[in-house]
C-alpha cells in the first residue's frame, strides 16, 4: 500500500463520474466522494456504496444526477438534507456539507448548513475523513485534513477533534471505532481509548437497536475477539451486555483454578468463526456459557464446578433476545445449541445406547451440524493431545448419529417376508403374532443378524418361529 497522491485511474473506471463531474461544473459547486469508500479502495477492500459530500444543496445535486442517469427510483431525506439512488450495483448517498451541535440528553444532531472543512471535521475517526474530488479541475485529488492516508497506513483507529467531545456529540461512535478496530484489525490510540471509556455512560441515549447492530457488526468481523476485548476493557461491555461482561475473571482457592470465562468465550467464538458466517451461531458462542458465573460452585476434593449452567442458559436467553431486541424467531435456534453444548461430549463414550443417540438427534433437530461445530469451537486447550482427543470423541458422536439416523431410516422398509406370506406358511390366521414375527424378522435385519434378503430373512423365519409362538403364549399366562 504505497503512497497515493491521486485516485484518478480508480475513479476513471466508475464511468458515471463523468457525469456527475459535468454537472458539479455546470452548478458550480464542489463535490467529493468521502469516507468508507475511499478508505477501503485504499485497504484493497470491495465496497459497493459511495458517499458524496455537496458543498450545496446534496439533494439537488443527486436529483439532477440521477435525471441524467436515468433513474427513476430517487429518496430525498429533507429533515437530513441527505438523498440516495442506486445506480447499477452501487449504493449512492449524497449530503450537503453541514456543521452539527448536540444536546446533552440526545444524540439528534441540530445540522445547519456548513463548508467543507466544517463537514470533514464532524466525521468520527481520521480513517473516514479522506475525500477524493471529482471536481473537472483536480478530478482525483486527495483532500487529507486530519492525516487519516498516515493513520490507515500505521493501522490506528483514532478521532480528527478530541475524543471526549466526538463521543459526547454522538456516543454511538464508541461502538463504531471498536467495531472498525474489529472488522480491520487496527489498533485503537490510547486517549481515543481512554475517552471510549470516560464516555461510556452515554451509550445509555442511543437505541437498543443500533447497539445491537454494531454487537453483531463485531460478531460478523473476521476476528471478532478483538472487538470484545475493547468492549470489555473499556468497559462498554458492562454498559451494553452486562452477563457477558460479568464471564470475566478468575478465582483460586486451595491450588484450585478456574480459567477466565471471558476469554475463553472469546476464543469459542474465533475458534467458530473460522468455520462460519452465521452470525447467530457465533452469537450462540458467545452465550453458551453464559450462566456460568450463577452455577459456580467449590466442591472440596473437585475444585470449582459449573453444574446445570447449560439449562440456566438457555433459560436466560429469552430475556436477553428481548433485552437486545433481537429476532424472536432466532431464539429456539440459540436456546436449544445453548442448552445441549455439553451433549455431545457426554455421549463421546465406546458404548452408547441407540437411544441416547437418538434423544440428541430429536433434540437438536435441524440444529445438530451446528450443535457439533459449536462444540468443536469450545475446545481452546493449550494440550494439543487433548484437543484431538476431543476432536475424535466429536468424531465418534457424529458416526454414531450417522449410524442410528440409517437404522431409523431402515426401519421404515418392510420385512422381504410379508405378513400374509407368514400367515400362508405358518398356518396363522390374522393376529398379534404375526406382527410379533414381522417385526422380529425386521429387528435382526437391522442389527445385522441376517441380510436384507428374501432368501435369509424366510430361513431366519422358520428357524425361530417357534420359539417366538411359544414365547408370546407364555407372555399371555
Amino acid at each position: 500500500m504505497g503512497k497515493r497522491r491521486s485516485f484518478k485511474k480508480e475513479l476513471e473506471k466508475l464511468k458515471f463520474l463523468e457525469s456527475a463531474s459535468t454537472l458539479a461544473e455546470t452548478l458550480n459547486i464542489k463535490v467529493y466522494i468521502v469516507g468508507g469508500y475511499v478508505r477501503d479502495i485504499i485497504l484493497g477492500r470491495d465496497r459497493d456504496e459511495i458517499d458524496f459530500l455537496v458543498v450545496g444543496d446534496g439533494p439537488l445535486f443527486a436529483s439532477k444526477l440521477a435525471e441524467n442517469l436515468g433513474v427513476k427510483q430517487l429518496n430525498i431525506f429533507k429533515n437530513f438534507g441527505t438523498a440516495h439512488f442506486k445506480f447499477g450495483e452501487l449504493d449512492l448517498e449524497f449530503v450537503g456539507a453541514r456543521k452539527e451541535s448536540y444536546t446533552p440528553s440526545s444524540r439528534n444532531p441540530i445540522v445547519t448548513t456548513g463548508s467543507f472543512e466544517d463537514d470533514i471535521s464532524r466525521r468520527d475517526f481520521t480513517i473516514n475523513t479522506l475525500a477524493v474530488s471529482i471536481n473537472e479541475d483536480d478530478f482525483g485529488k486527495v483532500v487529507d485534513r486530519f492525516k487519516g492516508y498516515e493513520d490507515l497506513l500505521s493501522r490506528v483507529i483514532k478521532t480528527p477533534l478530541d475524543p471526549t467531545i466526538t463521543f459526547n456529540d454522538d456516543p454511538l461512535r464508541i461502538m463504531r471505532g471498536i467495531r472498525f478496530a474489529s472488522q480491520l484489525d487496527f489498533e485503537i490510540d490510547e486517549k481515543t481509548l481512554q475517552a471510549m471509556s470516560d464516555m461510556r455512560e452515554r451509550l445509555a441515549i442511543i437505541a437498543q437497536e443500533r447497539i445491537t447492530d454494531e454487537l453483531f457488526k463485531i460478531l460478523a468481523s473476521p476476528k471478532p475477539s478483538i472487538g470484545l476485548k475493547y468492549l470489555y476493557s473499556t468497559g462498554v461491555m458492562k454498559i451494553i451486555f452486562p452477563e457477558i461482561s460479568n464471564l470475566a475473571g478468575v478465582d483460586q482457592r486451595k491450588d484450585y483454578h478456574h480459567k477466565d470465562v471471558f476469554y475463553h468465550t472469546c476464543e469459542v467464538v474465533d475458534n467458530i468463526s473460522e468455520n462460519t458466517d452465521d452470525v447467530y451461531l457465533r452469537f450462540a458462542a458467545l452465550v453458551h456459557d453464559i450462566a456460568k458465573p450463577h452455577t459456580k460452585r467449590f466442591v472440596e476434593g473437585t475444585g470449582w464446578t459449573f453444574h446445570g449452567h447449560e439449562d440456566l442458559g438457555a433459560k436466560l436467553m429469552k430475556s436477553i433476545f428481548i433485552k437486545l431486541k433481537l429476532p424472536m424467531h432466532k431464539l429456539d435456534y440459540v436456546r436449544t445449541l445453548v442448552k445441549l453444548h455439553l451433549r455431545p461430549i457426554a455421549l463421546a463414550k465406546e458404548i452408547v445406547t441407540d437411544s441416547a443417540i437418538r434423544r440428541l438427534i430429536v433434540e437438536a433437530g435441524d440444529y445438530l451440524e451446528d450443535l457439533i461445530t459449536l462444540c468443536r469451537a469450545d475446545i481452546t486447550s493449550k494440550n494439543p493431545d487433548k484437543v484431538t482427543r476431543y476432536l475424535k470423541n466429536y468424531d465418534r458422536v457424529m458416526g454414531r448419529v450417522l449410524e442410528v439416523k440409517e437404522k431409523d431410516r431402515l426401519r421404515a422398509f418392510q420385512s422381504p417376508v410379508r405378513g400374509e406370506e407368514i400367515m400362508s406358511i405358518l398356518n396363522l390366521k390374522p393376529s398379534k403374532i404375526v406382527g410379533i414375527i414381522k417385526t422380529s424378522i425386521e429387528e435382526a435385519i437391522l442389527e445385522g443378524i441376517i441380510p436384507n434378503e428374501y432368501d435369509a430373512s424366510l430361513e431366519y423365519m422358520m428357524t425361530n418361529y417357534k420359539k417366538w409362538i411359544a414365547d408370546f403364549n407364555s407372555s399371555k399366562k
